[in-house]
């Protein structure tokens, strides 16, 4: 507090003490971030960090960056670009010194409900839902499409899936599906920078609690197998699971990892017919497959992280609440790591099993970067006292759609377009993928 009995609330959500410079406690980025002789950044100007052709191509910008300034200070989104790979894991892994703040934080509702995305019926549930409903959605959107000869799998596969498996999780009645379908995505797009898409996600976490109000009463007295019936049960200190306690939870759950990926990886196999090839003719590369889109196409272009305190790091001294973008896309692609990296190749050799710094996954995760799907984790490859992870879940379900597409239909090859398709992100921070692939095949 001040004087005035005011404190000034920074951009980053750290507590400012008004003042001026000499105030006890007080320390300006101007002071301890200002560029030294021989860091210049001449190679790279902020402002391409926002601009239309970053959105739809990162990667030339996140080399240049990678190769000449691997905490890179960017003034103008006030922040630091990490992007080099063992940098990338170190902040991720580093829970003593730096935090990923929730997604209500960043949509402007926190205190908004409780998120219990940790508690175990809730994970059960989920990991139920989508090994019971995945083959079974996917065959059905694949029916709708296959005697047509050719589809949009951007649309009419990945993104559907997506959707379908999130209704099957809170087995949504078909009447409220397309109510329930549209407000999950207008929340989860609400964490922007933009203030409109923002107003509208936090308008949307209203209508969505409202609408599952009448659910999650329902399922408390009549309990199944779902999402909302496990939010429902929880024996909670602080009382009883409540609506905005369910659309707290489901904001905080990975919602463009399976989507993203699953487009990313078809554009990826449908662009290069070697590999395509190798995951025709056997059924194995599919998984290799798999965890190649992850790290060569990542959706989450970058994750935000906050320092919990002053700290010096990459020759820098991060202030309190200073905001580091961990570039996946980056780091993935880092010639130190692997070779060729710009290259998809299913089953690349250099994919291993072991995370920098000794953090071992035995759920198999490849040293791809995937934000969206956690950290590092300790637990094994299939736990006695609880669902396999996040990351588990979701390479399953995207080897488990593309089986059933290649199953499905042969001859598939991308249609006869003027401008080939490709990943972009639609709005600055959104997810990099393919939001549109054309393709043509025949149904078997």
């Amino acid at each position: 507090m001040t004087e005035s009995g005011l404190t000034v609330i920074g951009a980053n959500g750290v507590a400012i003490p008004e003042g001026t410079h000499g105030d006890a406690g007080f320390r300006t980025y101007e002071v301890f971030q200002r560029e030294r002789v021989g860091q210049s950044t001449a190679k790279i100007k902020p402002a391409q960090l926002v601009s239309r052709e970053f959105a739809d191509d990162p990667y030339p910008l996140l080399a240049i960056l990678r190769e000449n300034y691997p905490c890179y200070r960017d003034w103008l989104n006030n922040c630091f670009w990490i992007t080099r790979y063992n940098d990338v894991t170190s902040v991720f892994t580093d829970d003593a010194n730096f935090e990923t703040r929730p997604k209500a934080w960043r949509l402007g509702i926190e205190g908004f409900g409780r998120d219990l995305r940790a508690a175990l019926p809730v994970l059960t549930a989920q990991a139920d839902a989508w090994d019971a409903n995945c083959r079974r959605l996917a065959e059905a959107a694949i029916a709708d499409f296959a005697r047509r000869g050719e589809a949009d799998l951007a649309t009419e596969f990945a993104a559907r899936l997506n959707m379908q498996l999130w209704l099957a999780m809170l087995d949504v009645p078909a009447e409220t599906a397309p109510q329930v379908a549209a407000l999950l995505w207008r929340l989860h797009r609400g964490v922007s920078w933009d203030p409109h898409v923002r107003l509208e996600g936090m308008a949307a976490a209203d209508e969505l609690a409202t609408e599952l109000a009448p659910l999650l009463e329902v399922r408390r007295q009549a309990p199944g197998s779902d999402l909302i019936s496990a939010v429902a049960g929880l024996e909670l200190a602080d009382g009883p699971a409540q609506p905005k306690d369910l659309v707290a939870t489901l904001l905080e759950m990975d919602f463009e990892t399976l989507h993203g990926a699953l487009a990313n990886l078809w554009l990826a196999l449908l662009s290069r017919a070697e590999e395509f090839d190798k995951v025709r003719g056997d059924s194995r590369y599919v998984k290799l497959a798999v965890l190649e889109a992850f790290r060569h196409s990542t959706p989450v272009i970058a994750a935000p992280r906050f320092a919990r305190h002053e700290v010096e790091r990459f020759g820098r001294l991060i202030p309190k609440g200073g905001l580091l973008l961990c570039s996946a896309a980056a780091a993935n692609r880092d010639p130190r790591i692997f070779a060729d990296p710009d290259r998809f190749i299913a089953g690349r050799k250099d994919i291993c099993h072991r995370e920098a710094r000794g953090q071992y996954r035995a759920d198999g995760l490849a040293m791809g970067i995937t934000p969206g799907l956690g950290p590092p984790t300790m637990h094994p490859a299939v736990p006695e006292d609880r669902p396999r992870s996040l990351y588990a879940l979701t390479r399953d379900a995207l080897v488990t759609a593309s089986t059933a597409l290649l199953e499905a239909l042969d001859d598939m090859a991308l249609a006869d377009e003027a401008k080939p398709p490709s990943a972009i992100c639609r709005r600055l921070g959104e997810m990099h993928a393919c939001w549109h692939l054309p393709v043509r095949f025949r149904a078997r």
